[in-house]
């Protein structure tokens, strides 16, 4: 007896457009801004931003954010932005941080 092929688990978004944000991790060029040097930091974590689409990552069926920075306009995971005000988030439960 076979499975049928089922979708993966959607994941909704958390955040929703015109929300205000900060960059919870230093975010660098992957290679997707042609003119700036690939791996180039562009914005420092706290970087102050906004969401100005909500869209989802087709292969990884996650939510995808474009984040207006000022400077420049990024696509982030819920895991590298964090509503301005709000606390840095911290390891997802299962996730132990490596000890120095």
């Amino acid at each position: 007896m076979s499975t049928p092929n089922l979708p993966p688990e959607i994941r909704l978004p958390r955040y929703d457009w015109g929300l205000e944000v900060t960059a919870a991790v230093d975010l660098y060029n992957d290679g997707s801004l042609p003119d700036i040097p690939e791996d180039a930091l562009l914005i420092a974590a706290g970087g102050p931003g906004e969401i100005v689409q909500v869209g989802r990552h087709e292969e990884a069926n996650v939510p995808l954010y474009l984040v207006d920075f000022g400077l420049v306009v990024l696509g982030c995971l819920e895991e590298e932005i964090t509503p301005r005000g709000a606390a840095a988030p911290g390891p997802r439960p299962g996730v132990m941080e490596a000890l120095p």
